[in-house]
Parts: C-alpha cells; sequence; structure tokens
C-alpha cells in the first residue's frame, strides 16, 4: 500500500473521498511520522494526536455515510502556533501563553474544519511570529530537513518544515513581512501569500489591518490552490472579506494557455541580495527565456518603502504588545522586545505619513502592472544561515539597519498587499533550496497559482523531497 505521507494533498483527499484510503490511516501515517522525525526537527509545538485520530474516525464514518464535508475531507493539517484553534493549545511561541487553551477558531481554522481538515499539531514560531529563527522558550529550533545545521526561516518556518518532511500534506502559516515566503524558500516548498481578505482572519485587534495575512504552505501549486479554496470566503468577523467569494482551485486550468507578461528583477532595485541566491535566480530566469511569455527585466519603484514599512510594522507592534510586554517583561525574548519598543515614540502624525507613502507605492506598483502581469524576484535574499544564528545583520558582506532590513524583497510586497507565492527554483552548491517570488494584481491569485503550475511541469521548479531518513 502507498505511504499515505507520500501523496500530494489534492491525490490524498481524493483516495479518502472515494473509499480507496481512510483519513484514519492517513492521520496515523502522519502522526509516526511526526513521532520518528520531529525529535530532530522541531516543527511542531504540541501534536493532538489523540483528537486528530478520533476526528478522522469520524470522518470515515461520514465518508461510508455519503457525507464529505470539503475539499479537504479527512486529510491531516498543521496550523501556526499563533492561530487561534479551540481545544488545542495555543502559546504564540510564548511563555506567557504556555498553557493558554482557547475556547474558539480563528476564522480561517474555522474554514478548514468545515472543509473537512483533521487539525493534527500546532507548528513552531518565534515569539508572536516576528523574528529569522524560528525558536522560542518553549520549542526549537527548527531545524531545516534538507541540513539539519541550517535555519528553516522566520516565522512560519515550523509549518514549512512540516510540510516539506511530508508529516502533513499542507500546513497554515502567516505572513506580516515574508513570514510564509521566507520559509518556502529555505525549505523548498511552495508559500503563497494571497491578497488581504481572500483568506479571513478573525477575530482580529484591528480590523482593517491588511499587513498581516494567512497564508500556505504545500509542497506544488495545485496543492496550494486546493488549501486556498477551502480557506477562502467572506467572513462577517473580517471586513477585508467582505465580498470575497469563495475561491476555486479549478479555476487554474482556464490559464493554461495565457502568455503572461512576465517582469523580472533579482533585487527590486531595492534590496541586497547573497551571491549563492542570485546565482540560483539567474538560471532559473534563463530558463524560463524557454517559455513562451513575454519576459523583461523591470522593476517598479520602491522608494520610500523602507521608512514606510518599519514605521507601520513598528506601530502596530506596540500598539498589540505593548501591555503585554509591561506585564510579562521577564518571559519574553530580547528580541520580540526590541520589535515591540521601536514604535514606543511614535506619533500619530508619523504613523498617518507612514500610510501616506504606502499609498504613493501602491498606485505605481498599479502603473507597473499596467504593463506587465506578473513580476519575479527572489523570496529570499539570503541562502538558509546556521541555526545557530539569531538574526540576519548583514548580505553579502553589506551591514544591515537593522535585524528586518533583509527582509526587503518580501515586506515591500507585503505593503502594497498584491499577492505573491514562492515557488522552489533551484539550490545552492551545498544543496540548500532557494525560491523565486511571483507577484500579481490583487485577487489575482489564479494567475500566480497557475503560472506557479506551468513552471513546475515545464520547467522542474517544484518540491524535490530532502533525503528521508525514515525507513
Amino acid at each position: 500500500m502507498t505511504d499515505p505521507t507520500t501523496l500530494p494533498a489534492a491525490t490524498l483527499a481524493a483516495a479518502i473521498a472515494s473509499g480507496e484510503l481512510t483519513s484514519t490511516a492517513a492521520v496515523e501515517a502522519a502522526l509516526a511520522r511526526i513521532a520518528a522525525l520531529d525529535g530532530e526537527l522541531k516543527a511542531f509545538i504540541t501534536v493532538c494526536g489523540g483528537q486528530a485520530l478520533e476526528e478522522a474516525r469520524r470522518a470515515d464514518r461520514d465518508r461510508a455515510a455519503g457525507r464529505l464535508r470539503g475539499p479537504l475531507h479527512g486529510a491531516p493539517v498543521a496550523i501556526k502556533d499563533n492561530t487561534l484553534t479551540a481545544g488545542i493549545r495555543t502559546t504564540f511561541g510564548s511563555r506567557a501563553y504556555a498553557h493558554h487553551v482557547p475556547d474558539s477558531d480563528d476564522a480561517c481554522v474555522a474554514k478548514l474544519r468545515a472543509a473537512g481538515a483533521i487539525v493534527i499539531g500546532k507548528t513552531n514560531t518565534p515569539e508572536f511570529a516576528f523574528g529569522a529563527l524560528c525558536t522560542n522558550a518553549i520549542q526549537g529550533p527548527t531545524a531545516n530537513p534538507y541540513d539539519r545545521r541550517f535555519a528553516s526561516g522566520g516565522s512560519s518556518g515550523g509549518s514549512a518544515v512540516a510540510v516539506a518532511a511530508r508529516m502533513v500534506p499542507l500546513a497554515q502559516g502567516t505572513d506580516f513581512g515574508g513570514s510564509v515566503r521566507t520559509p518556502a524558500s529555505f525549505c523548498g516548498v511552495v508559500g503563497l501569500r494571497p491578497t488581504p481578505g481572500r483568506i479571513p482572519a478573525a477575530p482580529k485587534r484591528f480590523a482593517w489591518n491588511s499587513m498581516s495575512v494567512h497564508g500556505i504552505l504545500a509542497r506544488d501549486a495545485t496543492d496550494a490552490a486546493l488549501m486556498l479554496e477551502a480557506m477562502s470566503g467572506a467572513e462577517p468577523g473580517d471586513p477585508l472579506s467582505i465580498g470575497m467569494d469563495r475561491w476555486r482551485a479549478d479555476s487554474l486550468d482556464q490559464f493554461e494557455t495565457v502568455r503572461p507578461r512576465v517582469a523580472w528583477s533579482l533585487d527590486l532595485a531595492f534590496a541586497t541580495v547573497h551571491a549563492e541566491v542570485a546565482a540560483v535566480f539567474g538560471q532559473a530566469i534563463d530558463a524560463m527565456r524557454r517559455l513562451d511569455i513575454e519576459l523583461a527585466a523591470a522593476a517598479p519603484d520602491a522608494n520610500g518603502a523602507q521608512h514606510a514599512f518599519e514605521t507601520l510594522r513598528a506601530g502596530q507592534l506596540h500598539a498589540t504588545y505593548a501591555e503585554l510586554c509591561e506585564r510579562h517583561r521577564d518571559l519574553l525574548s530580547p528580541s520580540f522586545l526590541w520589535n515591540v519598543d521601536r514604535g514606543r515614540v511614535l506619533d500619530a502624525s508619523e504613523y498617518l505619513a507612514a500610510e501616506a507613502e504606502r499609498s504613493r507605492l501602491y498606485e505605481r506598483f498599479v502603473r507597473f502592472f499596467r504593463d506587465h502581469d506578473l513580476l519575479a524576484t527572489v523570496s529570499a535574499a539570503v541562502p538558509p544561515f546556521p541555526n545557530t544564528q539569531e538574526n540576519v545583520t548583514e548580505v553579502a558582506g553589506v551591514p544591515m539597519a537593522n535585524i528586518i532590513d533583509y527582509l526587503r524583497v518580501t515586506y515591500l510586497i507585503t505593503l502594497v498587499g498584491f499577492p505573491s507565492v514562492s515557488i522552489p527554483c533551484g539550490f545552492t552548491p551545498s544543496g540548500l533550496p532557494i525560491g523565486m517570488q511571483l507577484v500579481a494584481r490583487p485577487c489575482e491569485e489564479t494567475l500566480l497559482l497557475a503560472f506557479a503550475r506551468r513552471l513546475e511541469r515545464e520547467l522542474g521548479f517544484r518540491h524535490r523531497p530532502p533525503s528521508d531518513p525514515v525507513k
């Protein structure tokens, strides 16, 4: 019998729906793999095996009775541990919440459950999802499955590793400045940051906040599309989602013959990129020249992005976590405290000036995408770094302005709210994955994922499993 952990999510879900495979078998296989690997990889903070198996047996009874809940009926998934899960410990990677068990799901988790998915556990994250290294006082550091000495990326590193190491076929993550796309790049998987509102988020402190979104980690674009279908749709608690119809995975097929106009830029004329990343990206662009597409070197104007992002991020973090820092400062990490304290001296005029700069950036992106359908750049400015390195303070010998400066290639896209996806596009000479970031216009996830799937099929820009220590 085929090992369920080797199956793509779409194949696994179809096998469960047809009765060829049981959900119980799929969950048991996932739990066995977590038990075998996670002592070394540290992808999970909490594994809820008993609860998951109970839900799997219920899913099998429902299937036998002809009741399929949705496109992920009976399939195991993992949820990042900064996302609320009813009845399952949610620590936010912090000792301050080490024993916190929510009584309700985040809207995106509720949608996954409604689609039939079974939550198998909570994945590791830096404290409150802010940090380059996926570690905290409870768990970590999460190790890269291609080389355990290297990092998984922050902050959805646990989810990326769980998918890359075949512990689960799909995992949820969150992305503020690159927290889905960077781990996807480091771990050789697909990482989707959709248009704000495409995947609803509720509850959230600032209902209209579009900087942080829920995202997806998968092993290919088809599976990412399937999970997006399950998680998408309007939610009254999230005003950004109102008017967002449920997205359909089968919509990718309509773009099979589209000839997109693709702009490419290594650094967006804005970031410093490591030589190993630049070499792999250059080879990927050369390979794309063989496709029937329009390919041109170009980038939108990123002037003002650094100040806008750092100001808005600092203001939001301080407004969200200042009270927590006052109450539990002795329990919190220096990196997290640095992030929150940066917003202490901001005033309203500075914050609104940054919002105005963000608006100008958005307008420039809109103009740029009148002449281009997609933009290709790197997903991370650096290759995976040693798991003993807490922060990225320099790139290619160039000192970074601060510990988030290396994220320019991703946080620029966050600022303007365009959807983006990281896909594998090659490896460093030492065998570590490198990702390509593709960007599309708002709400054009169909074109984005369809083109990603085309690159998988025609150029081999796809997940290549790490060596498997489980025999």
